[in-house]
């Protein structure tokens, strides 16, 4: 996608090679902060304290910070402990597991000498891999957008998302925005409703900078305004991403998204996930058995923009950071494999 009009990847190798650069999402749409990660105690970190984020994009960072632990240590011990590490930085999202199982999978047979440079090599291709289901994820989904603008072929299509999934929560294009990116590029007009997405504000402050950045119309709208739009009639179509979706079809997704589910299907507008295939966790039965994550109060007793942080209450706060949109609530699930009304 584009940035300051240049094409970029939101991960990439550093230019030695030796390491991965990320931009640190924490200073956008203030400061654009690009951080190398040389070790796997910052790539650790980088996850933790959500420098990047995204299910996908936070698989593609693990499975660097895997070949940086062997980097370091290409021994058994070595990887235990880097894939130990990293699987504790977040809970939710199931594509850190998958990436760092997938990593070493791939280097477990090689000998010790080779492990690091064919991990490196593993994270590569995961993140071209990535790159290549969004885009495959935007041209399932851009036939969806088209279908319903033909419908009313007048005036542009009004899409509601929830939180960040676009290339900033994954390594290109995005999952529930990639559709929306290729709508605009081919001319179909379309409006995004940006939900804020308390408490870190990921949609007012991430997927809005996107969206500016690529020249798609949008307007930022407090999370609660969802169900009043989709009442009079000024959402044609829903679409989020996914942290994890289990074997049943339930969504596990940023806290909210429930509740757009629910005013979606009271009031007739269809609900779409958008999701690479490495986010279904077949060893999950139901969204019941997800873990959620419960991240520090402070999100919620504090703002933080453009001047820093700024507490907005005395009490004390809870923040489960993910909701689960029961299977029965969702249109469709739109995958690099195609469009299907079931996973």
């Amino acid at each position: 996608m584009k940035l300051n009009g240049v094409h970029t990847r939101s991960i990439m190798r550093t230019a030695d090679g030796k390491g991965a650069r990320i931009l640190d999402q924490r200073t956008l749409p203030w400061e654009t902060t690009w951080v190398e990660l040389r070790d796997v105690a910052t790539a650790e970190r980088a996850i933790r304290e959500m420098w990047t984020r995204g299910a996908p994009l936070i698989g593609a960072t693990a499975a660097y910070g895997l070949a940086l632990a062997l980097a370091a240590d290409p021994s058994d011990a070595g990887l235990a402990a880097g894939h130990a590490l990293l699987l504790a930085a977040r809970p939710t999202a199931v594509n850190l597991r998958w990436a760092l199982d997938d990593v070493a999978a791939h280097i477990r047979p090689l000998p010790v000498s080779d492990r690091a440079a064919a991990a490196f090599s593993r994270a590569d291709q995961i993140t071209d891999d990535d790159d290549a289901m969004s885009r495959a994820i935007g041209r399932h989904g851009l036939a969806i957008v088209r279908k319903l603008h033909d419908q009313n072929p007048g005036r542009a299509l009004n899409i509601l998302t929830h939180c960040n999934a676009g290339w900033l929560a994954t390594v290109d294009y995005g999952t529930a925005t990639a559709p929306i990116y290729m709508a605009h590029d081919a001319g179909i007009p379309v409006h995004v409703w940006v939900d804020e997405t308390r408490p870190r504000n990921q949609g007012a402050l991430l997927t809005a900078f996107e969206l500016a950045s690529h020249g798609v119309p949008h307007t930022v709208v407090v999370d609660n305004a969802g169900g009043h739009l989709m009442m009079n009639g000024q959402v044609d179509m829903v679409i989020v991403g996914t942290d994890r979706v289990a074997a049943n079809g339930d969504v596990c997704n940023k806290i909210g998204t429930y509740l757009k589910a629910l005013a979606a299907h009271d009031n007739g507008v269809p609900f779409y996930v958008a999701l690479p295939s490495t986010t279904f966790d077949a060893q999950t039965p139901t969204g019941r058995d997800v873990p959620i994550e419960e991240r520090s109060a402070d999100e919620v007793t504090h703002v933080t923009g453009d001047g820093g942080a700024i507490r907005i209450t005395q009490s004390s706060a809870a923040n489960p950071a993910f909701d689960v949109t029961p299977a029965r609530l969702v249109t469709g699930y739109i995958t690099e494999k195609g469009v299907s009304a079931t996973i």
